[in-house]
């Protein structure tokens, strides 16, 4: 059996965490409805932009309903063994509202533009309020790279 290898400085694991929200393009996105409190995990393709990650999906899905009505969500980017998992506040954006070049950066990276859909899209703005980072069980005592919406390096 190979040793662990200790864990990353925090400059490291933000640097890591950085470079996967930047070129990875799906996430794991957990919403509760505000009515019931059914929880809902969906993966969808994001954008990292400005310090906030840009979701789009239909506006009458129960993710797009959830996100639309209540400010705080989840998000789980990467495989267990190399997570980044996000809590923020949602904004909700009209496909029709979007910036053109927020829409094209979006379309870019996530390989279709919810402007051209048939169905009706809303893009999602998550600003992070907080921000975990972990690979293995010696990592998770500096795991909070982010609280309160302040970077921790």
């Amino acid at each position: 059996m190979s040793e662990q290898p200790g864990p990353r400085s925090t400059e490291t694991r933000r640097q890591d965490a950085l470079y996967r929200l930047g070129h990875d393009v799906d996430a794991w996105v957990a919403t509760a409805d505000t009515g019931t409190g059914e929880p809902r995990l969906t993966p969808l393709s994001f954008l990292w932009h400005e310090d906030a990650l840009v979701f789009a999906t239909t506006t009458t899905s129960p993710t797009g309903r959830n996100l639309a009505t209540n400010e705080s969500v989840q998000v789980g980017i990467g495989l267990t063994r190399d997570v980044v998992l996000v809590q923020g506040t949602v904004e909700a954006v009209a496909a029709d509202a979007i910036a053109p070049d927020l829409g094209d950066l979006f379309a870019a990276k996530a390989g279709f533009d919810p402007r051209r859909q048939s169905a009706l899209y809303s893009y999602f703005r998550v600003t992070p309020r907080s921000i975990q980072v972990w690979r293995e069980e010696n990592e998770l005592a500096g795991r909070w790279l982010m609280r309160d919406g302040v970077w921790a390096a």
